[in-house]
């Protein structure tokens, strides 16, 4: 059978306690990533998965390690760890554990989570029995190994999950420490949304004739994202955004900064105008992120406030709108930011706030998307963009060459685009504390309020 073919779960030989699993969650269908994965893996294929956030390769990956755990008769010896994940940030991390417990819960197969920002003494204490499926962030890992708590000698699966991010926060040498001390003969599995040379050499290092899979390249957007851009002056970005936020539309909003102090800045300006926002990045403690997300999740809180490394791995349906108040200097996070909407086949919105001195940025962001983000005019914006661009060296409308010519391009070969241009919101009714987030002309919420699992499959009628 070709894996293209396969329209439903029980079609990949998974087991019935998996199976059961699965249909009791109402997931039938299989994504792309999984239907083309599972088969590979269930055989003990090494992988090599080019993904993005979303596209259900958790699930991809989390199955066929149950498979093949369910089959184990004896517990892990003490110390020791089975299947190991290694995932950038807490988050991420304490998602890909409820995945495995999901799926898994049929099943007598132990897991466990663990990362930095919590104490260490609980999480020795675990290890030390001996683990099934361990997730886990690579800086804290390190640390256990280090005090003894637990031995790599003994993993049969390794996962390593968005890699591009862990060389982001400077995980690599962390993950060279790691690496070499996990046994010769094991299967391996690597996951990452960009394939730069950096990367691809540690594939090339870890993986032995892996299988490819590549689904949705980091350079589509997503259909169902509205994006616009606004031109406006860095004084007026606080006070545009907070008129945007009046529009009752604006269900559940994302707004990422670039910086940690840049992100509690704009909530601390939100809260004071009357709006339930939060913040969530590095420097706050595991429990205001737990809070922040669960509040965000629940509707509670209308507005979070993130930096991108803190958002990864954040998967939250009914997201609204995703607004870009600083543009990354990375042009592949705008499209992991926007993909933050217009999930599980709802519709979003994506707004820019664009500086005069961030329109390279934003040159390379549509060099990247192939396409241009459709300039939506705002009173608080910037007038007559056009007849700016001689003075100040860039070029809004993306054709010839005015003024000076812009830096920080970069060459990049990307898929072709996808996506739509941005709809007028209307006249706004403020979303201020103690109003209903569903209020007025609001857009509808998902039943049940969702969660990130609804990303591994198509439910059916």
């Amino acid at each position: 059978m070709k894996e293209s073919n396969l329209t439903t779960f029980s079609e990949l030989k998974l087991s019935e306690p998996i199976l059961k699993a699965l249909a009791a969650e109402g997931y039938e269908t299989p994504t792309p990533i999984q239907a083309k994965s599972i088969p590979s893996l269930l055989e003990g294929r090494d992988l090599l998965g080019i993904a993005q956030t979303g596209t259900g390769k958790t699930a991809a990956f989390a199955l066929p390690i149950l498979e093949h755990l369910a089959k184990k008769t004896e517990r892990p010896a003490r110390g020791t760890v089975r299947a190991l994940i290694l995932a950038p940030t807490r988050e991420l991390a304490s998602q890909i554990s409820d995945s495995f417990r999901t799926y898994g819960k049929n099943l007598r197969v132990s897991r466990a989570v663990v990362f930095g920002g919590v104490g260490i003494g609980k999480q020795i204490e675990i290890l030390r029995g001996g683990i099934d499926v361990l997730v886990a962030t690579p800086g804290r890992l390190v640390d256990l190994i280090e005090r003894k708590a637990v031995t790599l000698s003994k993993v049969e699966i390794f996962v390593l999950d968005e890699v591009d991010q862990m060389l982001d926060l400077g995980f690599i040498h962390a993950i060279r420490k790691l690496t070499a001390m996990l046994p010769k003969q094991r299967q391996n599995l690597f996951f990452s949304a960009t394939m730069p040379k950096e990367i691809a050499g540690l594939a090339d290092a870890l993986l032995s004739n892996p299988v490819r899979v590549e689904v949705a390249p980091v350079a589509t957007t997503a259909e169902r994202v509205n994006q616009a851009v606004i031109h406006v002056d860095p004084a007026n970005k606080v006070k545009l955004l907070a008129e945007l936020l009046k529009d009752n539309n604006m269900t559940r909003t994302l707004v990422f900064t670039r910086t940690k102090h840049g992100a509690d800045k704009v909530m601390k300006h939100l809260s004071a105008g009357g709006f339930t926002a939060a913040a969530i990045h590095g420097n706050k403690s595991q429990a205001n992120r737990e809070k922040a997300l669960a509040g965000f999740k629940a509707g509670k809180i209308l507005v979070l406030v993130a930096t991108d490394i803190a958002a990864r791995g954040i998967d939250v349906d009914g997201v609204s709108h995703v607004v870009n108040y600083d543009l990354p200097f990375v042009p592949e996070s705008y499209v992991h930011r926007i993909g933050r909407t217009a999930r599980a086949g709802a519709t979003g919105e994506a707004i820019a706030f664009c500086t005069p001195e961030d329109r390279p940025l934003l040159r390379d962001i549509e060099k990247t998307i192939r396409q241009p983000v459709p300039v939506k005019e705002h009173a608080l914006g910037l007038k007559n963009v056009p007849a700016l661009a001689p003075t100040h060296g860039w070029n809004p409308m993306g054709k010839g060459k005015p003024g000076q010519k812009p830096g920080g391009n970069r060459n990049r070969n990307h898929g072709k685009p996808q996506g739509q241009k941005a709809q007028g919101s209307g006249k706004p009714t403020p979303h201020r504390k103690g109003q209903s987030a569903n209020g007025g002309q609001g857009a509808p919420r998902r039943s049940g309020g969702g969660s990130w699992m609804t990303q591994i499959g198509q439910k059916q009628a």
